[in-house]
Order: C-alpha cells, then structure tokens, then sequence
C-alpha cells in the first residue's frame, strides 16, 4: 500500500473505529443488569463514592414480577409521595456518622411522567433512613 493509501485509511478508520468504541462504552450495561424499560417503570441504581455503579433493578407498579425484594412497599412509597421521590417519607432512623457517600438514582416513567431523579447520600445508612424501600434492593 502506497503511503498515501496508507494515511487516508488512517484517517478513516481510526475515527470510525473510535466512533463505533463511543456507542459500544455508551451502550453497555453490566453482566445481569437491567434496563429501563419503554413500556413504564424506574430503573434503580445505586453508586459509591467513586460513582461506580453498584448494583440497580427494574421496578413497575404494581410489582407483578416481583423483581424488587421489597417491590409492594417501594410501589406504595412512591404513591404516597405522588411520584416525587424527594417527598419520599422514608423510614427515619438513627445512622452513625461514617462517611462513605452513595449516589441514587430512577430513571424511567412513573404513570406516565418522565423521571430522571438522582440525590446523594452520606451513607448508605442516611440513603435509607430517607428513602424507604425504593432504594432497599
């Protein structure tokens, strides 16, 4: 191959290469984990202090399914607080002062609003002492 062959494949290549790299990485989900559906629901997640993520989980209300463990109380929780998840009532109880920060987040659709919702937390302990079970999977 000539050596302006050889930049011009360079050139178109190397960028589509990196193009097709982009939406692969933006399209990846883990090994097991779930995806926000279209047809309804909140995907969960929860993240630590270096925003990696954790662990997440598809809950529709009601919860047929039974993906969420604690799917009934999480769906009667976000009715109460009408789809607002910082009206959330959660369970308030006491949490030592460790500091090991989680970042939340839903995303989805809640009877037909769009969320796109996230909040940090000192702690695990503070994230459900303030949410409830939405966030206790």
């Amino acid at each position: 191959m000539s050596e302006s062959r050889s930049r011009l494949f360079a050139r178109v290549t190397v960028p589509a290469a990196v193009a097709v790299l982009t939406v692969l990485a933006a399209t990846a989900t883990p090994a097991g984990a779930a995806r926000p559906a279209s047809d309804g629901g909140l995907f969960l997640t929860v993240s630590d202090a270096q925003h990696t993520w954790v662990r997440g989980i598809r809950l529709v209300c009601p919860d047929t399914r039974g993906d969420h463990p604690h799917g009934t109380a999480a769906c009667d929780a976000l009715t109460w607080a009408r789809g607002d998840l910082n009206a959330l009532r959660g369970e308030p109880h006491a949490c030592t002062k460790e500091y090991d920060p989680v970042t939340v987040t839903a995303t989805g659709t809640w009877r037909g609003g769009s969320i796109d919702w996230h909040r940090d937390f000192p702690s695990a302990c503070t994230m459900d002492s303030a949410t409830g079970p939405v966030f206790r999977f």
